[in-house]
């Protein structure tokens, strides 16, 4: 259900928990409340105008987070991989497509002439999925040992508002394309997240316990997902 409150479209769950949870949420500061079933709608609404300051602190740093224009695919322009900066190298030539970096500085796009910017940017996309797929796998084999769980399925998809997912019946999870272009500690962050909803369903105490536990500088590595530049066409509201 929605709620109106001051002006803040308020998203509110209903789930079978102990407390009521208050989240705002990239990347133009979504408000949700997860509440407990037996709370009133009047509780939920005295619970968020007492957090109103927060709130609205909280949307202010998603507004002042820097948002890359929408991606050209010419010569010079800037493109991500694991947090660092590479300048685009647009190659026209017969041929497969292909990507390669070049010299730590540059990213070369190999295209045949005359290829559509639709054609290029899936070009690049699934090169980020083809890295991630490399990456992904020693990262859930490093931490299902430490952690005592196991990952029967994980799969890469473009999410709107998410980094992850965890769908913990089948025990799989689900990574975000655009972590191909955060720091690797970024993605380790989130697989391990994920992971640890195998162990505890709800982000609570014994949630924040146990990432504490096993990543200890997990609020850096958030940090910095929450302030590195966010892709223009990932952010586009639909909900």
């Amino acid at each position: 259900m929605e709620m109106a409150i001051n002006g803040l479209s308020i998203e509110v769950v209903r789930k079978d928990i102990k407390n009521l949870h208050l989240g705002v949420y990239p990347p133009c500061g979504r408000v949700r409340v997860a509440a407990p079933l037996g709370v009133s709608d009047a509780a939920v609404r005295m619970a968020v105008i007492g957090k109103l300051g927060w709130i609205r602190r909280q949307q202010a740093k998603f507004a002042a987070q820097p948002r890359q224009s929408p991606r050209e695919m010419v010569n010079g322009e800037s493109h991500y991989f694991l947090g660092q900066r590479y300048r685009l190298r647009v190659i026209e030539q017969n041929g497969p497509h292909r990507v390669v970096l070049q010299n730590k500085s540059y990213l070369s796009l190999q295209v045949r002439p005359g290829t559509s910017l639709e054609k290029r940017q899936q070009v690049l996309q699934e090169w980020y999925r083809q890295q991630l797929q490399l990456l992904i796998p020693s990262l859930v084999e490093k931490w299902e040992p430490v952690l005592g769980v196991e990952v029967a399925e994980w799969r890469i998809k473009r999410m709107k508002t998410k980094w992850g997912s965890c769908n913990i019946q089948a025990r799989r999870i689900w990574l975000n394309l655009e972590l191909a272009k955060k720091p690797l500690q970024c993605l380790e962050y989130v697989v391990v997240h994920e992971m640890l909803h195998l162990i505890e369903r709800h982000h609570n105490q014994r949630f924040i316990a146990l990432i504490d536990q096993y990543l200890p500088q997990w609020r850096l590595y958030r940090d910095q997902l929450n302030t590195a530049p966010l892709a223009e066409e990932m952010w586009e509201e639909n909900n």
